[in-house]
């Protein structure tokens, strides 16, 4: 993808976030994305490309009266919204479309027309991991951060960290779900899950949405938002059920969709100012530096815990490289698929308007999950033409 050859000029979150028993998933999609539109200045009309996750592009596009030109169905978990601005900066490259709307929406907590959550029996996960236990997120990331921490000799204590600086940041965020703080004790002493993760370790259970919409660079100056450049994008997949990962120790598809979005972003680490990877559970953001190349294998908890991506604190500077700053899916807001509230930070970041703003940050790397490390998406931002 050329560089900065599409922005995003439309960027927007569901109007209420949290517990929304009022609205269904088909609810929410068109919630942010009316709002998004509202923030472009923009109409359905002057939508010709949709993509979206959780639900179908003809669903969204029939609900919102949008008839494109290119549609997108890409659906591999979390971070099938960074999927998305991929592909829809491709498309808007090839001219297949125009102005493209990605949109999320999910009622994760108060389940209004959410599908269920059983594993059809012929799937591997039905087969190989639901007949002995390993049933649900918190059963089946504890295979690979149980190895990771024996690996390196990780504590507890130092992924509890990772809870407890994301708190920090919430704290900064009025639309976070949780500010109040919390300390290494608060996480170790939180109700057990499934070890190692104790319930402050756990992403939260909310409801909620998101949407974007991208145009060429070219179109982008005529919008009343400043565009936010699309500077490089990666992904790749590893594998349905978590036991086959190549190394629990990580992610092959975090390496390969960091790796392409670095190469095509033509930027250095030292160029980042602001980070967000997907912290579904405390454990993904370790993996996350380690494996996008800001840290080396074992030193991603020590990084964290010696406040290198924490907010200022008791007169003390911040982090070097601040990271998660909305407060993340531990704190922030985790409807199931988190990746587009990740997206959204990074934007907000680079207009300049977010809550816990990075002062001066040019340059946003957005990283995320899908599955149990079975797929990985990673778009890089920036501010500047």
């Amino acid at each position: 993808m050329k560089q900065k050859s599409v922005a995003v000029v439309g960027a927007a979150e569901t109007t209420k976030m949290g517990k929304i028993p009022d609205m269904s998933v088909l609810g929410l999609h068109c919630d942010a994305a009316l709002n998004a539109m509202a923030d472009a200045g923009l109409k359905p009309s002057d939508i010709d490309g949709v993509a979206t996750a959780g639900e179908s592009p003809v669903q969204i596009a029939n609900a919102l009266g949008i008839t494109p030109t290119w549609a997108d169905g890409t659906q591999v978990g979390g971070c099938s919204f960074m999927l998305h601005v991929r592909h829809a900066a491709a498309a808007i490259n090839e001219g297949l479309c125009k102005t493209v709307l990605i949109t999320h929406g999910e009622s994760g907590r108060s389940r209004v027309g959410s599908a269920g959550f059983g594993r059809a029996p012929s799937s591997w996960s039905g087969q190989f991991e639901v007949p002995f236990g390993v049933t649900s997120p918190p059963t089946m990331f504890t295979i690979p951060a149980l190895r990771y921490m024996k690996t390196y000799g990780i504590t507890e204590e130092q992924v509890a960290m990772v809870s407890v600086i994301q708190r920090e940041w919430a704290a900064r965020n009025p639309r976070a779900s949780f500010k109040d703080p919390i300390t290494v004790d608060d996480v170790l002493n939180s109700p057990m899950i499934a070890w190692p993760f104790r319930m402050l370790m756990c992403c939260l259970v909310t409801d909620g949405g998101g949407a974007l919409i991208l145009t060429s660079a070219d179109r982008a100056r005529d919008f009343p938002r400043k565009p936010v450049y699309v500077l490089g994008t990666g992904e790749s997949v590893e594998t349905p059920i978590v036991s086959q990962m190549e190394d629990f120790t990580t992610s092959k598809a975090f390496r390969v969709s960091g790796r392409k979005a670095f190469a095509e972003a033509g930027i250095s680490h030292a160029d980042v100012d602001h980070l967000m990877i997907y912290d579904a559970f405390a454990h993904l953001p370790i993996y996350g530096l380690e494996d996008l190349g800001f840290c080396k294998p074992g030193e991603a908890a020590a990084f964290i815990g010696e406040r290198n991506t924490a907010p200022p604190s008791e007169g003390k500077k911040g982090g070097k490289l601040p990271l998660n700053t909305n407060g993340g899916g531990l704190s922030y807001m985790h409807s199931g698929m988190y990746g587009m509230y990740a997206l959204q930070e990074s934007v907000r970041q680079m207009r300049g308007i977010a809550p816990a703003q990075v002062e001066g940050a040019k340059i946003s790397v957005c990283h995320g999950v899908g599955g149990m490390f079975a797929a990985s998406g990673t778009v890089i931002f920036s501010n500047e033409a």
